[in-house]
């Protein structure tokens, strides 16, 4: 069996839609099936249609988060209840084509463990490709991970990867498709193309974009303490060479090159201000790391699942 987890945001003029054609799809193509709708706390009244729904379809489940976690933790808790053999989350907007879901299924069927796709291009305006292909370009350049070409936003796994997901994956300052693709199991690499989507403007804010990229950063890659570590030593090296140089033009008697023009007073603040703002920026990065463990510490759930009333 496939679930589907639907990812639902101000979704009330889709949610019909999106039931109606995959069950046409999938039973087309013979594909047992279960649709999980994870409303991701919309404020219209996707969830009551949802529910609606689940109360008229045995194989279709509806759950709201507490508050607006986002896509990624949205997929986090779809996967979590669901209890198919193999799951994908999806968007509301069906920029993922449909037939790309049975053709993914169907190399799941070949013995796929993770099958990523992936867009063969990027419609997403100047600003927004740019922007998209640089996260791309340096998660690749300094994290263990590599994302395929055009990025990725969302993936089908196996039941085996579910359960790894859920028993040791924990869901907080992390992308869940870092997260499956870091686990390995040779994925397959599933490119498409885009379909037309009901709205192409994003629902993700500046804000969470920036905490997107510095998630994925921190959470899969140990370069920025190298680099500190390596800036630490150069500068180190500089700084005993400036010593042996200044000591060497002051026994000499004689300044070197044009030292004599320049203030004894101005090179001690360069350097001081220098150093002072490369100790902060350094201070910065650590403190990145250090937050992410004390969240860690903490051991607070990264979604929540609001009771349904029958559920008590």
């Amino acid at each position: 069996m496939l679930s589907v987890i639907l990812l639902s945001y101000y979704s009330s003029d889709r949610i019909l839609k999106v039931h109606s054609v995959l069950s046409q799809l999938l039973g087309l193509n013979n594909i047992p099936f279960e649709l999980i709708i994870i409303d991701d706390d919309s404020r219209d009244n996707s969830y009551e249609l949802a529910l609606n729904l689940e109360n008229e379809n045995t194989n279709v489940r509806a759950y709201q988060l507490s508050k607006n976690y986002t896509s990624f933790y949205a997929m986090f808790a779809g996967i979590s209840v669901c209890k198919g053999d193999c799951a994908i989350p999806i968007p509301d907007d069906e920029q993922l084509p449909y037939k790309a879901v049975v053709e993914m299924y169907k190399l799941w069927k070949e013995g796929g463990k993770i099958i990523i796709p992936h867009r063969n291009n990027r419609k997403d305006g100047i600003i927004n490709n740019i922007f998209a292909s640089s996260y791309y370009c340096i998660i690749n350049a300094l994290s263990d991970i590599k994302f395929p070409k055009g990025g990725a936003d969302t993936f089908l796994i196996d039941r085996e990867v579910i359960d790894l997901i859920n028993a040791k994956v924990h869901p907080v300052n992390t992308s869940i498709v870092a997260e499956v693709i870091r686990l390995g199991f040779n994925p397959v690499f599933y490119p498409y193309e885009r379909g037309p989507g009901i709205n192409d403007k994003t629902r993700w804010t500046n804000r969470q974009r920036i905490k997107l990229f510095k998630d994925t950063l921190f959470s899969n890659s140990s370069w920025p303490i190298r680099f500190i570590k390596t800036i630490g030593l150069c500068f180190t090296v500089i700084s005993f060479a400036m010593i042996i140089f200044y000591c060497f033009n002051d026994i000499s008697g004689k300044p070197l090159i044009f030292i004599e023009y320049i203030p004894q007073w101005a090179s001690t603040a360069i350097i001081i201000s220098f150093f002072s703002g490369l100790i902060l920026f350094s201070l910065g990065i650590i403190a990145e790391y250090i937050w992410r463990i004390y969240e860690e510490v903490k051991n607070r759930p990264g979604y929540i699942i609001k009771k349904k009333e029958k559920e008590g």
